[in-house]
């Protein structure tokens, strides 16, 4: 199976230039320098870097000069202490993943899709000269599956306009219902030898989305144990989140068993599967724990799943850095941190 070399113990860097209210202030203080420090120091490999279009466009669409100086400040800082970066567009003109930003009719708008070119043309032109350590992420958590169609049409347009400028730059490629594993197989065959898979990995839900306010299927009051049996797994999945997909049990695996790494092992065997099939690397870009569970419960869980990870040669990036609902650096993760920085 293809490696992703150089991208295989990551982390996140969400909200900072992305999902955030966009002033100089947020830019210029929620990661300085230092932080890029203490990822290395972490032993981490690269970061994920989540842009949205307002970073470098403004609403008719013209670039924006200073936006572009933070992508060329972090490409600066991640040279100077040997990481390298997944440059991600988290938001386009016309979609998000995230319906609260009333972005749409990107999927159905030919001049919507032509300024997607056009950015990812001039992001291309600007960064496509670091190859040796600046990845492109074209865009973040596709969401509908009667996307499919349209979205392999786009990415493939999108990754033949950056060619001409990007000729070797890696470029991650992912599905629909946001980036989930199950919709690898629907993806185009790769263009190139330097496309990349990529899948996004929360399972199981209820516990990594516990309480989670913006998840209107969600009682915020939920809470539930990492090591929670199989049978109680599934049964929250079909009362409490029945549009949230099945929950999958290990082949041997009991009702009453407790989940565990067996888990992660199963589910991850689809993109292995994929990924030799097609001879294309596969990359995690995003894997998390919510701030409402357990510091130690979010440790056995990300030990599990890095594990199993690490086992196939998958590379991956945790989100996130810092804040977020998820941050590894956040005071609460203290006691635990150690522990799941050296699983990732």
């Amino acid at each position: 199976m293809k490696i992703f070399e150089g991208y295989m113990y990551g982390v996140n860097l969400g909200g900072w230039l992305s999902q955030c209210d966009h002033t100089k202030e947020r830019y210029d203080t929620f990661i300085v320098e230092k932080d890029i420090e203490i990822i290395k120091n972490w032993g981490m490999d690269h970061v994920r870097v989540p842009i949205d279009y307002e970073l470098i466009q403004d609403k008719a669409g013209n670039y924006l000069e200073d936006g572009f100086g933070y992508i060329d400040k972090a490409v600066g800082w991640c040279g100077k202490y040997g990481l390298n970066m997944v440059l991600d567009v988290h938001k386009t003109y016309g979609y998000s993943f995230d319906l609260g930003y009333n972005e749409s009719g990107f999927f159905d708008d030919p001049a919507l899709q032509e300024r997607f070119y056009k950015m990812w043309e001039e992001l291309a032109k600007r960064y496509g000269k670091y190859s040796d350590r600046v990845a492109f992420e074209l865009l973040n958590e596709v969401t509908s599956k009667e996307y499919s169609d349209r979205w392999n049409a786009i990415s493939t347009e999108c990754i033949k306009r950056i060619r001409k400028t990007a000729p070797v730059t890696k470029i991650l490629l992912g599905g629909y219902y946001n980036n989930s594993i199950d919709a690898l197989p629907d993806l185009p065959l790769p263009l190139d030898g330097n496309v990349v898979y990529n899948f996004h990995c929360y399972d199981p839900f209820p516990f990594t989305h516990q309480g989670a306010y913006w998840v209107k299927e969600m009682d915020p009051a939920f809470r539930i144990a990492y090591e929670t049996s199989y049978g109680e797994y599934e049964n929250i999945m079909r009362t409490m989140l029945p549009g949230f997909g099945s929950f999958i049990k290990p082949e041997g695996k009991s009702d009453g068993d407790a989940l565990g790494r067996e888990y992660f092992d199963n589910i991850l065997q689809k993109a292995v599967r994929i990924a030799e099939e097609r001879d294309v690397a596969v990359y995690c870009g995003e894997f998390g724990v919510i701030e409402n569970a357990t510091p130690e419960d979010a440790k056995k869980w990300y030990i599990d799943i890095c594990a199993c990870l690490n086992k196939y040669n998958i590379g991956h990036a945790a989100w996130s850095y810092k804040s977020m609902n998820f941050g590894i650096a956040d005071k609460r993760m203290d006691q635990v941190r150690e522990e799941v920085v050296r699983a990732i």
